[in-house]
């Protein structure tokens, strides 16, 4: 029952105050944010790949207001694309963008978000990597989709992020199954309504293994976005029954989530990449990973009415 009401404070401005003025907060943002500046991001990034991890990377900042942040966010992705290209890693560190956070939202928000976007991508790809297109609620995949069409004519390497709980989500993965597509495919995070995505765990979970299964059978890059230890197995069946070998699809879970399971996968030879978020603005991404783990609320909540 917690999980909706967090959601919905993802997006309160009085629980973002009392949240992030909160002393015990900032134990539990540490967690899964690893720091909110370049350097600490770069150094997260020189441990990960150091233990045999790929990673892709989200400078937080989602729900602005003007488009000075549209461009202070253009800017931040722009210098961290300049600190990659200084490690040389490759592909193996890549980038995860919410267009909301390059002004999607606002007023000729598309054309906004494609402006601002688009030399991001192309820094990316001066730098030896690529951009995955991060999906957020469902007003939203319209508009993304379209940018990752504008983009992948390009930048064919451009990702694409696809959420099972929607109920168009299996037409849109039939759609982005072809040669050359990188789809990550999550459960997703955000309180949709009934109008448009299931509502149960377990019809999530069915449309997972669906999508999931016309994305292996594709010929596109199936990347696998869970912590499920069903779906991962599930994942590794559907690829051995595609005669996709490792290398030919990847999992991807959160920074700080399943560590220990993240680096088996690694050690068995499986391309696995870590979604790495940093920055100032990590309220809306640290509630919904709350919403997400439900010890982490109960002991969050526990500190909280202690502080009261």
């Amino acid at each position: 029952m917690l999980g909706p009401v967090l959601l919905a404070a993802a997006r309160s401005g009085r629980v973002r105050r009392l949240v992030s003025s909160a002393p015990v907060t900032r134990p539990v943002v540490d967690r899964y944010v690893p720091g909110e500046a370049l350097p600490d991001v770069l150094a997260a990034v020189r441990d990960l790949t150091g233990r045999g991890l790929e990673v892709t990377l989200d400078h937080l900042g989602e729900d602005i207001t003007d488009p000075a942040e549209a461009r202070r966010n253009r800017d931040a992705y722009l210098a961290l694309c300049e600190g990659l290209a200084g490690l040389g890693l490759g592909e193996r560190a890549e980038m995860s963008v919410k267009l909301s956070a390059f002004g999607q939202a606002l007023p000729g928000g598309h054309d906004l978000a494609l402006a601002n976007v688009t030399p991001v991508v192309e820094a990316a790809a001066e730098a030896g990597t690529t951009v995955t297109l991060d999906m957020e609620d469902h007003t939203t995949v319209d508009s993304t989709l379209a940018v990752l069409r504008e983009m992948r004519r390009r930048f064919p390497q451009t990702g694409a992020v696809l959420q099972s709980y929607l109920f168009r989500t299996e037409d849109d993965c039939r759609a982005l199954a072809g040669e050359g597509s990188r789809v990550r495919l999550v459960k997703g995070a955000y309180r949709e309504p009934a109008s448009v995505a299931y509502q149960r765990r377990a019809e999530v979970d069915r449309a997972f293994v669906r999508c999931l299964g016309v994305l292996m059978t594709g010929q596109g890059y199936p990347m696998i976005g869970s912590h499920d230890p069903r779906l991962i197995a599930i994942g590794e069946e559907l690829a051995r029954r595609a005669g996709r070998k490792p290398g030919a699809y990847e999992f991807q879970m959160l920074y700080g989530i399943r560590v220990g399971e993240q680096e088996r996968l690694a050690a068995e030879g499986h391309r696995v990449r870590t979604y790495v978020p940093y920055g100032t603005d990590w309220y809306g991404y640290f509630m919904r990973r709350l919403a997400e783990r439900p010890a982490n609320v109960a002991f969050f909540l526990r500190s909280l009415a202690g502080r009261g």
